[in-house]
């Protein structure tokens, strides 16, 4: 069974900073490629950064090109997201999840599994 549980969210000020944490476990990690996305209030969930199997792909919405980093380590089964210079727009449940296969991409209906996502506030 596929698990992915975040970590990582809360509270933060305008041009404050926060890493969100995303464990894996009940699948060949490294075999799937791994994305962050973002589901504000009274809007659609949206893509936010993705990560190739090995890591050495990576790609990301424009909203947050610049300011948000995705990495992965394989060997902890674990992919972060560090987010800087956070604004009050960056407001949203953030969700980890993963995709069969080694290739990235900015599909929600490319990803297979799902975590329960985390709230991050941003606050004025």
């Amino acid at each position: 069974q596929v698990q992915l549980v975040e970590s990582g969210g809360g509270l933060v000020q305008t041009g404050g900073s926060l890493r969100l944490s995303c464990a894996a476990s009940g699948h060949t990690f490294g075999g799937y490629a791994m994305g962050w996305f973002l589901h504000a209030p009274g809007e659609e969930r949206q893509f936010g950064a993705s990560i190739s199997g090995g890591g050495g792909s990576t790609m990301y919405a424009d909203s947050v090109k610049g300011r948000f980093t995705v990495s992965r380590d394989n060997a902890k089964n674990t992919v972060s997201l560090q987010m800087n210079s956070l604004k009050a727009d960056d407001t949203a449940v953030y969700y980890c999840c993963s995709k069969r296969g080694y290739y990235i991409s900015p599909r929600l209906d490319e990803y297979d599994y799902w975590g329960q996502g985390i709230q991050v506030t941003v606050s004025s």
